[in-house]
């Protein structure tokens, strides 16, 4: 009878346990992963100084008029056409892509994916610092890059229409009798035109501050520009990859040691200084004031808008010379070149 009752009394006690642990609390969820940080997109305002310094004189240069009506006016002309430093003007235009690349919000949002694990973005950094073009195979680069080329595209363009304008108009200023006479001061002009050659530029304060606006990554408008397939100018290569670091962070004034070895364009920038080298000797030897302005739309303007246009990879504009052949010299067999006189001093 005893082993009876403790008997019960043990099954009472299981069976109160059993209760008591199905009353039990479940068991805790594991607590939710932490929420990733994507770096802010962030471009050192020295990129976009340059970025503005470019479009300071894209702007002055294409605001050029060819109505002159004095020697002064051509003056300040040749000072403005002339007033650019080849190498900053190309990590300007580098500059100003990366800027423009941020407005295409596909291409940021395809670069953002791989800044979202600390190990896959500084792989990508790498990638670009090693091979800028390596940005061509990110999501969205097609569409950057049509909207980049398409906007520096433009700006080169327009240069060298004024350009082309400007040089017609030394052709018909020549009626005019104060356009032959010789330019003032001949020697300080060339001198002050090489000083503004290599002196820095800096862009003006409402265009800076719109560029850093442009610089967050917040397009106002869908991009319409056709999407480019690469491969890319190195100019528009370059300036696609410092929008990427940008994106991931990677752009900012610490990063400026290894972001300015990417803006820069060899090819381009020789192009810039031949115009250069070319605008010397033509304002070296002219020396009516309609001469000036032949240097000023050939070789300040034309030139240095061909160039920029080479830089987008865009073809080039071509300019038809009449080359003359054997019969338009001498037409009608047996006929004698007619005896031509000398033509009065003309720019050519």
């Amino acid at each position: 009878m005893p082993f009876r009752r403790s008997h019960r009394g043990l099954l009472k006690i299981l069976m109160l346990g059993a209760v008591l642990a199905g009353c039990a609390a479940p068991p805790k969820a594991p607590p939710p992963p932490p929420p990733v940080t994507v770096p802010t997109v962030s471009l050192s305002p020295q990129v976009i100084q340059l970025a503005s310094a470019y479009r300071y004189y894209l702007a002055r240069g294409s605001a050029i008029a060819p109505d002159f009506a004095d020697g002064d006016g051509i003056s300040r002309s040749v000072q403005s056409g002339a007033a650019y430093e080849p190498s900053q003007l190309v990590r300007g235009a580098i500059a100003y892509a990366a800027v423009v690349a941020l407005q295409d919000k596909a291409f940021v949002e395809g670069v953002r994916v791989y800044a979202r694990e600390s190990s896959q973005r500084r792989e990508v950094i790498n990638e670009l610092l090693k091979n800028p073009a390596y940005v061509a195979g990110l999501s969205g680069s097609a569409s950057a890059a049509g909207l980049v080329i398409a906007n520096l595209g433009t700006d080169a363009q327009r240069l060298y229409d004024v350009g082309k304008a400007v040089k017609q108009s030394a052709y018909d200023l020549q009626k005019q009798p104060w356009s032959k006479a010789d330019v003032n001061g001949r020697d300080l002009r060339l001198a002050a035109v090489k000083s503004v050659s290599v002196t820095s530029m800096t862009g003006e304060v409402a265009e800076t501050a719109r560029l850093q606006q442009m610089s967050m990554a917040l397009p106002s408008a869908a991009v319409s520009v056709p999407p480019v397939s690469p491969p890319y100018a190195p100019t528009v290569t370059r300036g696609l990859a410092i929008g990427a670091l940008a994106v991931l962070a990677e752009a900012r004034d610490s990063d400026m040691a290894t972001v300015s070895g990417l803006m820069s364009d060899a090819n381009i920038t020789g192009c810039l200084s031949s115009a250069k080298l070319n605008l010397y000797q033509c304002l070296a030897v002219a020396r009516p004031y309609y001469e000036d302005v032949f240097c000023l739309g050939q070789h300040a303007l034309m030139d240095t808008g061909r160039c920029m246009i080479r830089a987008t990879g865009l073809p080039e504009p071509y300019e038809a010379r009449f080359v003359p052949d054997a019969s338009s010299i001498n037409k009608g067999m047996g006929k004698k070149p007619p005896v031509r006189k000398k033509p009065a001093r003309r720019v050519s």
